[in-house]
């Protein structure tokens, strides 16, 4: 399968986000599985770079509009690169052509992207798609928005499209189930 990874941009090398997002590549890639990232720094680098040294095949989707905002470029893990000139149809590829979709912890980017794919798959523009969310805190936030502020507007059928697993490990296993 292709599986999209979506994740912040801050973690450095031997930080705990960047170790589970490192670890996350290498058990996708043991496993058969492509990752597919935003192809640049923080979890996207770990991510590619636990696949790569695994062995996997690591897609890089990446955008002339992210360059020009920030200066970086695509890591030297990637082994496929899928370039765009929008941050929209990057976004697009990294949704439309996943098997599934894993979001590690991030920042308005990562819920952002976590928010376009899950409405697409509740307006059924996507076909039924893993969209699985890894930690503590996205569960934290959208148990918050679910029962706080959001409760009558997002149903339950809706909100099953979501699936939280609290680590690594056990979001790879809720894959195979």
């Amino acid at each position: 399968m292709n599986i999209t990874i979506f994740g912040g941009s801050a973690p450095k090398p031997n930080s705990p986000a960047y170790n589970d997002a490192l670890t996350l590549g290498e058990l996708l890639a043991e496993r058969g599985h492509s990752v597919m990232t935003g192809g640049y720094i923080g979890t996207m680098e770990a991510v590619s770079r636990g696949a790569n040294e695994t062995g996997g095949k690591v897609i890089g989707v990446t955008c002339e509009e992210i360059e020009s905002w920030r200066d970086v470029k695509p890591n030297q893990w990637i082994t496929d690169e899928w370039r765009y000139p929008t941050l929209k149809a990057r976004l697009n590829a990294l949704i439309e052509k996943c098997d599934a979709a894993y979001a590690l912890p991030g920042g308005p980017g990562t819920l952002t992207e976590i928010s376009l794919m899950w409405n697409q798959l509740i307006i059924e523009a996507l076909p039924p798609t893993p969209l699985i969310l890894i930690g503590e805190g996205w569960q934290s936030l959208f148990n918050q928005a679910f029962y706080e502020n959001l409760g009558s507007y997002v149903p339950q059928s809706q909100r099953d499209y979501l699936q939280f697993a609290p680590d690594v490990q056990s979001a790879v296993k809720l894959l195979k189930s």
